[in-house]
């Protein structure tokens, strides 16, 4: 396995923005370098320790995706060659974790659809009965599917922020009704033909969150990464069970880990600095993504 990378550093390219996982460096004025690091976050906080890995495995699974909703929308994919932007002495930074993509102008909503009640649909469901604005039958517990997906957007946030649910007519609000109407349809469209894939695999995907840009034409085109175990929620199909949270293959191994951490003999309070992690947590972090790739793959 090549070296970890916590944070890329190319200088052939200008650098755009540096998330909490990726860095967008500009290649002219019409394309974008994608470089998806081995770095985890959670609870908002950036941990000091890289998954050997995760960004290799998030770039292969979004370039499956990409591959497998083709024809719903178009996405961001140019299909030229990342090594082929920078340097010699830079590709090992560059190979197997990044995507070279159409620059586009994002939409500043985050397009959420969950097909089961998990997470902070859960909590807001056990406030009102409704998500996001959407009322649900009565009765539902933690983990139930839903009768069917629902389209529940959230607004950006700042690094550091916690994105904001909102409902269908303040999302209308932000980027026009007609279109908040074709990304809420395309959007639902997108999630069900993954959901019924992954369910082959014995993979739920209980919920997601999509990007979306406009071209210099206006086109509306899938952006970003796309249901990786960072922006979905995957469970098990074979230990799902309603009631609780069920396993997942996302980052609740080492969230679980986190939550009875301690720092300087206190427990953590989910602020940085956060807690070094152990070898352990870092192998069963890692093994949790290659494990979700490997089982949609096969």
């Amino acid at each position: 396995m090549t070296a970890a990378l916590h944070t890329s550093s190319l200088t052939s390219l200008p650098l755009i923005a540096r998330g909490k996982v990726r860095e967008n460096y500009a290649v002219g004025d019409d394309r974008i370098l994608m470089i998806a690091s081995d770095r985890i976050s959670a609870f908002d906080v950036i941990m000091d320790e890289p998954i050997p890995g995760k960004g290799a495995l998030l770039t292969q699974m979004a370039l499956f995706w990409f591959d497998k909703l083709d024809g719903i929308v178009p996405n961001h994919l140019t299909g030229d060659d990342p090594l082929s932007v920078v340097t010699a002495a830079e590709q090992a930074q560059v190979r197997d974790r990044a995507m070279l993509v159409k620059r586009l102008t994002p939409l500043p909503i985050e397009a959420v659809v969950r097909g089961y009640l998990a997470g902070s649909g859960w909590s807001e469901y056990k406030t009102n009965g409704k998500v996001c604005g959407v009322e649900l039958p009565a009765g539902l517990q933690n983990a139930s599917k839903l009768p069917q997906p629902i389209f529940t957007p959230a607004t950006k946030a700042e690094m550091g922020d916690h994105d904001e649910n909102i409902d269908f007519e303040r999302c209308a609000q932000i980027i026009g009704r007609e279109l908040a109407e074709r990304v809420r349809d395309i959007a639902i469209q997108l999630y069900q033909r993954a959901a019924d894939y992954a369910l082959t695999k014995g993979i739920i995907i209980a919920d997601t969150k999509f990007e979306f840009g406009l071209d210099a034409d206006g086109t509306l085109t899938l952006m970003d990464e796309v249901l990786t175990p960072d922006s979905s929620r995957y469970w098990p199909a074979e230990s799902y069970a309603v009631g609780g949270n069920p396993p997942s293959y996302d980052k609740q191994f080492l969230r679980d880990w986190l939550e009875q951490a301690t720092v300087d003999g206190r427990p953590w309070g989910k602020v940085a600095p956060p807690p070094a992690l152990p070898a352990e947590v870092i192998a069963n972090t890692s093994a949790k993504y290659r494990e979700a790739l490997e089982r949609l793959t096969r």
